[in-house]
């Protein structure tokens, strides 16, 4: 495809003794060229599946994600999570030993289940992810999220098989299993589908966390940074996790989550 450039005429003005000065106004260009794109560019599969992730996973998409804080909101009542450091430490655990594994995990085998066209599978995996959550207030978190995420998708993004696959599932798909069938559905990478879940997910977990505390927009930052590895960590672990690998031991969290419900004061719905 050609590629348009800027190209800008060069303006001289001259003058002598005999003439008054001449002043012409420069005017720059559209031009085309058909030099190809550059070997680094993004193949048309590649820029697609970004996109899509990039919208799914973006604050932006309407899934209703900065209405719940997962339990931070007690967490920070309590004392338990007061500045950055102890935001950090909150946040690495609940990743990697508590419900970022686990829902990592959940969307890998929707995922696979999904891309199989295997509908027993994924029903078995999305009847243990609902059963998963530790309390009420977690399960309407998840299941609200799973429903608004595929009504959006099957609205605005649908694909061939999505209808189908979602209808086999006996069980509404709660928000990782939902994000696992789409992608998988629209053949959008599940390593890098991965990845973009748990940063959001961390990064929803901050941005409540940045109201509670609060946070400054740096900080909130710092926080993101420390966990970098720790996402690249959860992923990989859940890559290679059967669903026998399943466990949490975020205890504090789960009781933050279960004492959220009758919290006299609340910003959130979890």
């Amino acid at each position: 495809m050609p590629r348009m450039i800027m190209a800008t005429v060069t303006t001289i003005t001259t003058m002598s003794i005999a003439t008054t000065p001449t002043i012409t106004t420069a005017t720059s260009m559209l031009m085309t060229t058909n030099e190809p794109v550059g070997a680094g560019a993004l193949a048309e599969g590649e820029a697609a599946a970004l996109y899509r992730l990039m919208t799914w996973l973006s604050p932006a998409f309407p899934v209703g994600g900065f209405s719940y804080s997962s339990g931070l909101e007690w967490a920070v009542e309590a004392g338990d999570v007061t500045d950055t450091a102890s935001l950090a430490d909150w946040l690495d655990a609940m990743l990697g030993d508590g419900s970022g594994f686990c829902d990592a995990t959940f969307l890998v085998h929707a995922y696979r289940a999904a891309e199989a066209g295997e509908t027993t599978a994924l029903n078995e995996v999305a009847e243990l992810a609902a059963a998963f959550v530790p309390s009420r207030e977690r399960q309407l978190e998840t299941a609200s999220q799973g429903r608004a995420f595929i009504d959006i998708a099957r609205a605005a993004w649908n694909a061939d098989g999505l209808d189908a696959v979602i209808a086999a599932c006996s069980t509404p798909p709660v928000y990782p299993v939902a994000v696992g069938v789409v992608a998988a559905m629209h053949a959008v990478p599940l390593a890098p589908t991965l990845h973009a879940f748990l940063h959001a997910l961390v990064s929803n977990w901050i941005s409540a966390a940045s109201r509670l505390i609060p946070l400054g927009q740096t900080d909130s930052q710092r926080v993101l940074v420390r966990l970098e590895a720790a996402v690249a960590a959860t992923a990989n672990r859940a890559l290679n996790a059967a669903l026998d690998d399943l466990g949490s031991a975020t205890f504090r969290a789960d009781l933050a989550s279960l004492r959220h419900e009758t919290q006299y004061t609340r910003l959130f719905r979890s």
